[in-house]
């Protein structure tokens, strides 16, 4: 069996980078949802391969972190963890601030003008409410600004971490739209402080944000939290002799 749509002319290795990009999309935008199963046989016939570039692909999305291999069970998306996505954006803001602080050095001005026009880009979409494509565009002004820093061990490590939260990051733009002016505020003060290369202050605000990022993760679970815990509390019946006192029911009889 071939490729995903016409397929003959794909060697193994642009076959296997095809898939693991679709799969990829596929977890990161929520078309799989967190905790489910995945079933190879669905993919294949989707994709039109057969299950060796599949599994090749789900290699390298188990270490990325976006899929879980069960023994004899096949694989599936692991469930969002709160502590360990704090743990990494929380990284990733000590990262994103010395990167920043970086880049407003060492940037080329033709960099900067690529940074200003996906931020005009991004702002574009954010006034059609077009969740997908600002989310593709956010992600790629901040990844310019950390490449620019000119550190290729710090856009690794970034790109890293940036895989293992990206599920929830695009997800929290779905489900909460309430914040996206505030981004966008926070992300014009950052472009203006990297147009102006002025370092402390471009380190300091990509800290904030991130750290802002970081607040609604949290502010989601304990949402969901509280909403599972309402949901499992037994429900309780009206007692007409609840509130009465015991000998007051006595003299009752």
């Amino acid at each position: 069996m071939q490729s995903l749509e016409t397929g003959k002319n794909k060697n193994s290795g642009s076959l296997h980078e095809e898939v693991l990009s679709k799969i990829r999309q596929m977890i990161l935008q929520g078309e799989l949802e967190p905790g489910s199963r995945i079933v190879e046989r669905s993919l294949c016939e989707r994709f039109k391969v057969s299950r060796t570039p599949l599994r090749e692909a789900f290699k390298v999305l188990r270490s990325e972190g976006l899929v879980e291999i069960l023994p004899n069970r096949g694989a599936r998306v692991p469930t969002f963890r709160k502590k360990e996505i704090c743990d990494a954006m929380e990284i990733m803001a000590a990262l994103e601030g010395l990167a920043g602080g970086l880049a407003a050095e060492r940037a080329p001005d033709d960099v900067i003008a690529d940074i200003r026009a996906l931020h005009y880009q991004m702002f574009a979409h954010y006034l059609r409410a077009q969740v997908p494509e600002y989310f593709r565009v956010n992600q790629s002004i901040h990844r310019r600004i950390v490449e620019a820093a000119g550190n290729q061990l710090l856009t690794a490590n970034h790109d890293a971490l940036a895989l293992r939260v990206m599920r929830a990051r695009f997800l929290m733009n779905l489900w909460d739209h309430t914040r996206w002016a505030d981004a966008i505020k926070s992300h014009e003060a950052i472009l203006d402080a990297l147009v102006r290369r002025s370092g402390a202050e471009l380190g300091q605000l990509l800290r904030q944000h991130l750290h802002a990022q970081t607040q609604r993760v949290v502010d989601h679970f304990n949402a969901l939290e509280k909403e599972s815990k309402r949901e499992a509390a037994p429900t309780q019946t009206p007692d007409s002799n609840a509130d009465t006192p015991p000998e007051q029911t006595e003299k009752s009889h």
